[in-house]
């Protein structure tokens, strides 16, 4: 995921995987079950920051299916120019868009043990993780643990930059008030942030 990220981060309008069929993997790791889970956690992940999860491709290609893989590709690119760049497609400015990577880089390790703890199954077929992935189950676990973490990162990463009011950092981050307030009260609890009172600013700690 790592990878992924930072491929977007660094400006890429999409990024492709591509594996060995199912059931077909010269090794008896078969990474690419492990591939298909995180690709799916990564898309859930860029669809939170506002990013099109389509942007993320992972398809299955044999070493023999080079016409395949040409089609796959043309299709890819074609599709990635309908979008747009990055963030422009999504009416994300740049700046905004780097914000919210920094944001998730630093819920990395956080999101490795979800995805260990929570979200690691091992099925027959690609449909079954795409059931997975888009049962209500998972989406409430994102919905739980993801969204919330990933929004203080953007806040704390926001607030390292400058001392903003709570709608300052409502209208810089496209969140509601009160979520905002919600999100303030729990990392100061935490000690990541401060309240200047005189100011009637926050700070990171």
């Amino acid at each position: 995921m790592a990878f992924v990220l930072r491929a977007f981060a660094n400006g890429a309008d999409g990024v492709f995987i591509g594996g060995c069929w199912l059931g077909e993997c010269h090794y008896v790791t078969e990474g690419n079950y492990d591939a298909l889970s995180m690709m799916h956690l990564s898309r859930k992940v860029l669809e939170q920051v506002g990013v099109n999860p389509e942007r993320l491709r992972l398809e299955w290609i044999a070493g023999s299916e080079g016409m395949r893989y040409a089609e796959v590709m043309n299709d890819f690119g074609k599709k990635l120019k309908e979008m747009g760049p990055i963030g422009v497609g999504e009416g994300i400015s740049a700046d905004a868009l780097k914000l919210k990577f920094q944001a998730v880089k630093k819920i990395l390790p956080f999101l490795k043990l979800v995805e260990r703890e929570r979200l690691r199954v091992r099925f027959k077929t690609e449909e079954e993780y795409d059931e997975f992935y888009g049962s209500e189950e998972v989406n409430k676990l994102i919905s739980e643990l993801v969204a919330d973490k990933l929004a203080i990162s953007q806040i704390t990463t926001l607030l390292k930059r400058n001392s903003l009011s709570t709608r300052d950092i409502s209208e810089m981050l496209h969140l509601e008030p009160s979520d905002v307030a919600r999100y303030l009260n729990s990392s100061s609890r935490q000690g990541l942030v401060k309240y200047d009172s005189g100011q009637k600013l926050y700070a990171i700690a």
